[in-house]
């Protein structure tokens, strides 16, 4: 089968939509499908059009549509499509009316649809390849965040959590990732004069950011909104356990009843989560062994799968 695989993302962007398009277009293939990664549908033949982002890629799957209405189009929903977009803006709204079937990427976006959407909606968990634990750093407690640089990821509210650890602490933050808006990375560098437990790296060709990222004690996603972050699926496999905003991107993640949650945007809260991982090693633990069972959603045999399934249901409703 041609498929025709959507996403704004550019072909040198690392965002997560990206990342995501590569992978699922490396899964297909393997399935013995031809896929073409593009921006916006190219107009060219394909017997389906799979399309992350529902308002993003409105255009191509509303030209597709029009073009063979006969074939199947598959929408995958972003964190923006599920806590923003689909409620007020008509674009994604078409999009998902016009979709064969739609792909959420963790458990509770279900949550967010109504349920003539819902019925058509299955939820595939990104995986991610085998990472390597790295030696922690010994002399502190290091706390990785890996994300690009932009308001709905929160992405200072660690630096200014650190304001409310006591001097004994031995938390360091250490921030991963481009800044999306010039702005954002004039604020991470003031943060750095002013906080020296704070250390911006900025952005990091994968390798050494998933070796960063496998050495931290915890990995720290403080975002505001999430449609199921593949950062989460990278910290399971590199087993660092993880810190996240009690958003649902995340708990549809880790999992209701996990214990490393704290209120979105409370850099207090955020502190005492901290300052308790560095002091109670039963808590930890526990993280680590929530961790061990989510990492079991994440695995690519698992996404192969689904996917497969998912293309065989879309076939089979269009003959």
């Amino acid at each position: 089968m041609k498929i025709a695989l959507v996403t704004p993302a550019a072909a040198t962007s690392r965002y997560g939509n990206r990342n995501t398009a590569v992978r699922w277009a490396e899964l297909l293939r393997e399935l013995g499908h031809q896929v073409v990664v593009q921006e916006r549908w190219n107009g060219r033949s394909a017997d389906l059009l799979l399309a992350l982002h529902a308002r993003r890629s409105h255009d191509s799957v509303a030209r597709f549509s029009e073009r063979h209405p006969e074939r199947p189009v598959i929408v995958a929903l972003t964190g923006t499509d599920l806590y923003s977009d689909i409620r007020d803006d008509a674009n994604a709204q078409e999009s998902m009316e016009l979709a064969t079937r739609m792909i959420v990427l963790q458990d509770m976006g279900l949550r967010e649809l109504a349920p003539s959407l819902r019925r058509k909606t299955r939820v595939i968990y990104q995986s991610c390849e085998s990472i390597a634990r790295q030696p922690v750093i010994r002399s502190c407690f290091e706390i990785i965040i890996s994300g690009h640089l932009r308001a709905e990821k929160d992405p200072f509210c660690a630096a200014a959590a650190l304001a409310h650890l006591p001097a004994a602490s031995g938390i360091r933050i250490t921030q991963i990732g481009g800044a999306r808006e010039p702005a954002f990375a004039g604020e991470a560098r003031d943060w750095m004069k002013r906080e020296p437990r704070y250390l911006w790296l900025g952005e990091l060709r994968r390798p050494h950011a998933l070796a960063t990222l496998a050495r931290g004690r915890a990995m720290l996603i403080s975002s505001r909104m999430e449609g199921g972050a593949n950062v989460v699926s990278e910290a399971l496999m590199a087993r660092v356990p993880v810190i996240a905003s009690r958003i649902p991107g995340n708990v549809g993640m880790l999992g209701k009843a996990y214990a490393g949650y704290y209120p979105v945007g409370n850099a207090r809260a955020l502190a005492r989560l901290l300052r308790r991982l560095e002091t109670d090693p039963d808590l930890l633990q526990t993280l680590r062994r929530q961790c061990a069972v989510r990492r079991k959603l994440i695995s690519r045999s698992q996404e192969r799968i689904k996917l497969r399934a998912l293309i065989t249901e879309c076939v089979n409703k269009t003959m």
